[in-house]
């Protein structure tokens, strides 16, 4: 079976863009919206839908936190020169649908990139997203595993149509979500959406994607881009 194909790249030569600094912070330009959301559990405690917490004001130009100890996050105070931040880029720049593992069910298919996990959890509802992916000729299970799929932060999880090979992606305007989930107390990564380019420090873009998250607490060893680390196991 031919591989479904992601929505067309977007143009590098957009105005907006995040610049990764070299052992510092995240460059923004081109004036995008900041914002903060929490994720909320369900009555059964599973994570189920995301809740406005927020907007910071919005700026041509700003500077985002990556190291994780700043006193003003989210944005950059300096503190990584102080620290000796060590932001080196080891991110696999391998095409999402090249990492990719993929799973199909009777109407959906799942493209599942289990290293970019940053654990929002929202795949675990309602028998996990990989069990609904199975049942998706259950009208219930199969909206269910596109809802999950489009919560999904980092674009690990994404969901096509199986006979017409159609991505179910969330529209999204460009902007930059800070991800918090009170009920864990953890403080997640940035979600970049809408399809904004990312540029490493030495100029390289990475692969263009409606949706990816990135490190804001220093720990990742997948730099820039989150890999969960910020929750304590």
């Amino acid at each position: 079976m031919t591989p479904p194909q992601e929505p067309p790249s977007l143009s590098v030569n957009d105005k907006k863009q995040i610049r990764v600094g070299e052992n510092g912070p995240y460059i923004v330009s081109g004036s995008i919206p900041l914002t903060k959301k929490e994720i909320r559990n369900d009555s059964e405690g599973f994570c189920s839908t995301w809740h406005e917490a927020g907007n910071y004001p919005l700026q041509e130009q700003y500077a985002l936190c990556r190291c994780g100890h700043s006193k003003n996050k989210p944005y950059c105070d300096g503190t990584h020169a102080k620290i000796h931040f060590n932001g080196t880029e080891t991110a696999d720049d391998t095409p999402y649908l090249d990492l990719a593992g993929r799973i199909d069910g009777p109407t959906l298919s799942l493209t599942d990139a289990d290293n970019m996990c940053v654990h929002a959890r929202f795949c675990m509802r309602a028998g996990g997203i990989w069990n609904l992916i199975r049942q998706s000729d259950n009208p219930e299970a199969r909206q269910i595993a596109i809802e999950e799929a489009g919560n999904c932060p980092s674009g690990r999880l994404v969901v096509w149509d199986k006979k017409t090979k159609k991505v179910f992606e969330p529209e999204f305007e460009k902007s930059i979500v800070v991800i918090e989930y009170p009920p864990r107390d953890e403080h997640g990564p940035l979600w970049v959406r809408g399809g904004i380019p990312v540029e490493s420090s030495d100029g390289h873009v990475y692969e263009i994607r409606n949706r990816v998250t990135l490190c804001r607490c220093g720990k990742s060893c997948n730099k820039p881009f989150c890999d969960g680390s910020h929750v304590e196991r």
